[in-house]
């Protein structure tokens, strides 16, 4: 008798000719299909046994720039802002709440024609992706080759965030430089 197989593991029998029906001849039933034998369908929802294959949730472009909007939209106040300045601090409790998951949220003020430098390449995080937003004054984010020399200059413009990708391999680094006349205060969600 033919089979015909739904999948690679199921397998039901060929459908049979139909005859008309007749009094005498009894109704064939139809095959049950059982889900035993298919593994994916089985532990569907169910954790692995191997690590490689476990659940690696790393947050959205979205979450970053959400998250730096609310605590810049906090950092507002000049009572939240951070107080020593030209060194990144983590910002207060109060705007951190808008971040939700392992997002890091810190701020740094500058004094005019101040700068700081970047975030340094951990082996930690091997897909790091942080967000700068601009709470208030003028800054630049500069990035450098490993020699030192300049690749590029960019303003951070009030009210748009600016996402700073991880340099792999490259050696280069980051300075943000304060290119105004007043304080500068940047906001960093680092994923």
């Amino acid at each position: 008798m033919p089979q015909r197989t739904l999948s690679g593991t199921a397998v039901l029998p060929a459908p049979q000719k139909a005859t008309p029906p007749t009094a005498t001849a009894p109704t064939a039933k139809p095959a049950s299909v059982s889900l035993e034998g298919i593994g994916d369908v089985v532990d569907a929802g169910r954790r692995s046994g191997y690590a490689h294959l476990g659940e690696r949730r790393l947050p959205t472009l979205g979450r970053l720039v959400a998250a730096a909007r609310g605590a810049a939209a906090s950092l507002g106040r000049p009572s939240l802002r951070p107080s020593r300045r030209g060194h990144w601090q983590l910002v207060p409790r109060a705007a951190r709440r808008h971040t939700g998951g392992r997002l890091r949220v810190t701020a740094v003020a500058l004094e005019p024609n101040s700068f700081v430098s970047g975030p340094t390449p951990r082996s930690s995080r091997q897909h790091g992706m942080e967000v700068l937003y601009l709470v208030s004054g003028r800054a630049h984010l500069i990035a450098s080759a490993a020699d030192g020399q300049m690749r590029s200059a960019s303003e951070l413009a009030a009210g748009r965030a600016r996402v700073v990708g991880s340099d792999e391999g490259g050696g280069g680094s980051h300075h943000l430089v304060n290119t105004g006349d007043e304080v500068a205060v940047v906001v960093r969600v680092t994923a």
